[in-house]
């Protein structure tokens, strides 16, 4: 049996707008964390709008009410000890600022005011900001590069979930003031967010500073996602020649949501195929067969959905061989049981990644508020107790499950001159 430590203190509160306010409370820390969620991203769009999640999230930077200019703002966020930083996913955007909890009352205060009254000017400042950030994603014919992006357009080509996050450069390139104004109104209401305080604070403190300065917020609505449709038959392969050193590679499968009883088992399997140097990824492809520098494996969650992932660049040469061992490591884990040993090594170091976030308030946020912008979620306790039930039988159903030719896309971004590209279609073509 092993030692069970004692779980952060977690409350959750909704204020009379909506908006809900998680408190995890550590108070043996010396740090702490304002996070807002909001219930907005690339899945909430359509092709003609298109990157306004992310360039809302940049826009706001520019000042607010109290906070006439950037400068202003982040010299207010700074004179407390943080630095505001901010990011845009598929189906989120979050907006954070670590520091001293003797701070927390005027950064929740600072936060207040972003949100109820932002300034979005200097638009033309920020698109230029953007555009140089877009070009990293595009060649110099305009090509979509990101080999993240070229996967899911091709996994989800019908739905939000498949667009880029930045949007393409001819939406970024249009986009007027209303548009950011109509984009920051549908999608930052009170009851579309959640604000997460995590650190050396109280239930107490943080609902009186959010009631004082959240209030405001106007309530709005909250957004209710559509699940992507199933439609993929067969497998498929997606490609784009770019020159460069390496080829970004991707070994893609359609996954199991966050509801589904086989996901944690999932998870394990996640573990088991890459969780540092001695695990099977890591092992075979770059330590023994000198295929690619680097290689992961990971899923990627939604609420409805969910990706597993390989992810690789390699020398445009060894593609064929990276994908055809990749292939071979996952038929493995669907047809031969895992031994017992390497399970549970896999949950004994999920278990310690767990409590390991009892000292980060920034992890904490993210388990306890951003999780919560879709369901509840499970504490410690529960998360332990499902991982440690996940036997070898489990690990071999999921697999069956998931590897299967209906769920795969293989996606390249590089240099592979005809025959290997047509190998590697080949490869995909055969996988079974």
């Amino acid at each position: 049996m092993f030692f069970m430590p004692p779980p952060p203190e977690v409350h959750r509160d909704v204020l009379a707008n909506g908006l809900i306010v998680v408190t995890v409370a550590l108070p043996h820390l010396h740090t702490a964390s304002i996070v807002m969620y909001a219930r907005v991203g690339s899945r909430y769009e359509t092709p003609a709008t298109n990157g306004l999640s992310h360039f809302v999230e940049h826009m706001l930077f520019r000042g607010s009410k109290s906070f006439p200019d950037s400068f202003a703002l982040n010299y207010a966020i700074e004179d407390v000890g943080g630095t505001l930083y901010a990011e845009t996913g598929r189906d989120y955007s979050l907006y954070q600022i670590s520091l001293h909890p003797e701070s927390l009352p005027r950064g929740i205060e600072i936060f207040g005011d972003i949100f109820a009254a932002p300034a979005l000017r200097d638009i033309e400042l920020e698109r230029k900001i953007i555009l140089e950030e877009l070009l990293e994603d595009i060649d110099e014919e305009g090509r979509l590069i990101n080999v993240d992006d070229v996967a899911r357009k091709a996994i989800w080509p019908q739905h939000g979930l498949g667009l880029s996050i930045t949007g393409p450069l001819a939406n970024v390139e249009r986009f007027v003031v209303e548009d950011v104004q109509r984009h920051f109104i549908e999608f930052y209401g009170a009851s579309n967010m959640v604000l997460c305080v995590s650190g050396a604070t109280r239930r107490e403190q943080v609902l009186e500073w959010a009631q004082r300065w959240m209030s405001p917020l106007r309530a709005g609505e909250r957004q209710r996602p559509t699940p992507p449709e199933d439609w993929q038959h067969a497998p498929q392969t997606v490609y784009v020649e770019n020159e460069g050193s390496q080829t970004s590679v991707q070994v893609l499968f359609r996954a199991l949501p966050e509801h589904d009883a086989d996901y944690v088992a999932m998870q394990a399997l996640a573990r088991i195929l890459d969780d540092g140097m001695s695990t099977r990824l890591h092992y075979r492809v770059c330590d023994q067969m000198g295929l690619a520098y680097y290689v992961s494996g990971n899923v990627e969650p939604f609420h409805d959905t969910a990706l597993f992932e390989i992810d690789a660049a390699s020398a445009h040469k060894n593609v064929p061989g990276l994908v055809r061992e990749v292939f071979r490591l996952i038929t493995e884990l669907r047809d031969q049981p895992v031994d017992v040993r390497e399970l549970e090594k896999a949950k004994r170091r999920y278990r310690w990644d767990l409590e390991a976030t009892f000292d980060d308030p920034d992890a904490l946020a993210g388990w306890f508020g951003g999780t919560e912008l879709f369901y509840k979620p499970d504490d410690y306790r529960t998360k332990v107790a499902r991982m440690e039930a996940v036997t070898p039988e489990a690990l071999g159903r999921v697999a069956r499950r998931l590897f299967v030719p209906e769920r795969l896309t293989v996606a390249a971004v590089g240099d592979l001159q005809g025959a290997r590209e047509r190998q590697l279609r080949e490869l995909v073509e055969r996988f079974r």
